[in-house]
């Protein structure tokens, strides 16, 4: 199901359809916070941190093994770690939690997208055993404001239906405005 949320209060950005009217559309809004600065976020960073959890933005000290591990631990194909690595490399925004006991990864997120008006979010993943604890609303947090930040408009991300309510509080809606999604497949062409 693709899910998409959009900024409630203007930004200065394009937008593709225009629109006959000058009030704001009605959309649900992606992050309340009007400004970068004040990090109202539901557990600050120095709770995480006293918590023992560190906040990535890069890949430079990322186990691309461990991350594999979450990964395949939330139902996710294994994939190849190089693979991963480009991915990561050509990923425009990410955030990552580190459990500072074990120093491995616990919580990801990241996005891709044009870096101007449009974002995807991929690959939110909690490791199982620190699920329930708000690290996955942590990340999620951080990495839209940043979207936000940037000042990109539309920002849109896949999820299974079992875990819409975890997206619904963040702001985002399920086929805002009718609008549905697709997915490129190619089948096998049939012998005959």
């Amino acid at each position: 199901m693709l899910l998409r949320g959009t900024i409630s209060a203007p930004l200065s950005c394009l937008r593709l359809r225009s629109t006959t009217t000058s009030t704001p559309p009605l959309n649900v809004p992606v992050s309340r916070r009007t400004s970068t600065t004040t990090n109202n976020y539901s557990i600050s960073d120095q709770d995480l941190d006293s918590r023992g959890f560190l906040l990535h933005r890069t890949i430079a000290e990322l186990n691309l093994d461990h991350l594999n591990k979450v990964f395949v631990a939330v139902g996710f194909p294994k994939r190849d770690p190089d693979k991963i690595r480009t991915a990561l490399e050509h990923t425009d925004a990410l955030l990552w939690m580190e459990y500072r006991k074990t120093k491995r990864p616990v919580a990801f997120a990241r996005a891709t997208g044009d870096g101007v008006f449009n974002a995807i979010i991929w690959d939110v993943v909690v490791d199982p055993s620190f699920q329930g604890l708000g690290l996955g609303k942590a990340v999620m947090e951080r990495l839209v404001e940043e979207l936000v930040a940037k000042g990109i408009c539309n920002i849109a991300l896949y999820s299974e239906p079992r875990v819409l309510g975890f997206y619904r509080p963040l702001g985002f809606v399920a086929d805002p405005d009718g609008i549905r999604g697709m997915v490129y497949s190619r089948k096998p062409k049939r012998k005959t």
